[in-house]
C-alpha cells in the first residue's frame, strides 16, 4: 500500500469570515493536490476563527451546511481529502468540530472535542461525547480529535486500541504550550504507535498568540514534517510500511496488562 502524503495548513485564516477562508482552503488544497497529497489538514476552528466570541454561535453550521458543501466542492475540484476546524451547530447546541471530506465530496466523520479547553471554550461550546471516530482514507484508518484532547494520552490509546493508522488533530496551540507540539505529540505518536498529523493556528488572534509548530510525527517518535512559526504549508508521508515495521519493533499494545490498569478508571 502506497504512503499517504498528508498536508498541513499552517494558517490563522480571517477572523469571522467564512468565505474568505473557503478560499484559503481552496488554494492550499490546489497547491497540496500539486504535491501529490491525498490528505490536507486545517486547524481548529479554520473557518470562522477562534477568538471571535459570540460570533461563534452566529457563524456556527450544522455539519451538513453550507460550508460543508464548498469544502466537499474543493476536495472534488482538487482530488483530495480534506479535514478542517469549525463551530456546529446541532439544535441549541453549538461544538467544536471537525469534519473530514473524502476526495469523492463524501462526508467521511464528524467529531465533537469532547476537552474543552480553558473559561473560553467552555462559555462558548457543549463537549463532545464520543471519543473515537474513524473513517478510512488512502487505504488508511484515520481518526480525528482536536488539540486538548491529545494532551491525554488515553485519549490516544483508545485511537490505537480501535484500530486508527493516522489521528488527524486540527489544534490551536497557544503560547507558552510549545511543548505540547514540539515533545509531547510525538511521544504520543511513539507510545501508541501511529502518525499524528497536527495543525496548528498561527500568529496573535484577540487575547491568544497561537505558536504555530505543526507536525506530522510518525511511529518512531520524529516529526516526518515540521512547519515553523508562521503561514505554512508542508506534508509528509504517513507510511503503512514504515508503521507495520514500528509496530512490530515496539510491541507496546500487544505487551499491555490491562488488568493491572482498572484502578486508573
Amino acid at each position: 500500500m502506497a504512503p499517504l502524503r498528508t498536508a498541513l495548513l499552517q494558517s490563522s485564516g480571517q477572523l469571522g469570515d467564512v468565505a474568505a477562508n473557503l478560499k484559503l482552503l481552496d488554494e492550499a488544497a490546489a497547491r497540496a493536490a500539486a504535491g501529490g497529497a491525498g490528505l490536507l489538514v486545517a486547524p481548529e476552528l479554520f473557518l470562522t476563527g477562534y477568538a471571535i466570541g459570540e460570533d461563534i454561535a452566529r457563524l456556527a453550521e450544522p455539519a451538513d451546511g453550507p460550508a460543508a458543501r464548498e469544502a466537499a466542492a474543493i476536495a472534488v475540484r482538487h482530488g483530495l481529502a480534506i479535514a478542517y476546524g469549525y463551530p456546529e451547530r446541532d439544535g441549541a447546541a453549538v461544538y467544536n468540530a471537525a469534519l473530514l471530506v473524502g476526495a469523492d465530496g463524501t462526508l467521511l466523520a464528524n467529531y465533537r472535542k469532547t476537552h474543552l479547553y480553558g473559561g473560553f471554550e467552555r462559555d462558548w461550546f457543549t463537549p463532545g461525547d464520543q471519543p473515537v471516530v474513524q473513517a478510512e482514507v488512502g487505504g488508511l484508518r484515520v481518526g480525528l480529535m482536536i488539540c486538548y484532547d491529545v494532551e491525554f494520552p488515553e485519549n490516544v490509546r483508545a485511537h490505537a486500541l480501535a484500530g486508527t493508522d493516522l489521528l488527524l488533530v486540527p489544534t490551536a496551540l497557544m503560547h507558552p504550550a510549545e511543548i505540547v507540539a514540539e515533545s509531547v505529540v510525538p511521544v504520543r505518536a511513539f507510545e501508541s504507535q501511529l502518525y499524528i498529523a497536527y495543525a496548528n493556528r498561527t500568529g496573535p488572534e484577540g487575547d491568544f498568540e497561537f505558536v504555530g509548530l505543526s507536525a506530522l510525527a510518525g511511529p518512531d517518535g520524529t516529526a516526518r514534517a515540521r512547519a515553523g512559526r508562521g503561514e505554512e504549508l508542508v506534508a509528509g508521508d504517513a507510511d503503512p510500511e514504515l508503521l507495520r515495521r514500528s509496530r512490530t519493533e515496539n510491541p507496546y499494545l500487544g505487551d499491555r496488562r490491562p488488568a493491572l490498569y482498572e484502578g486508573l478508571v
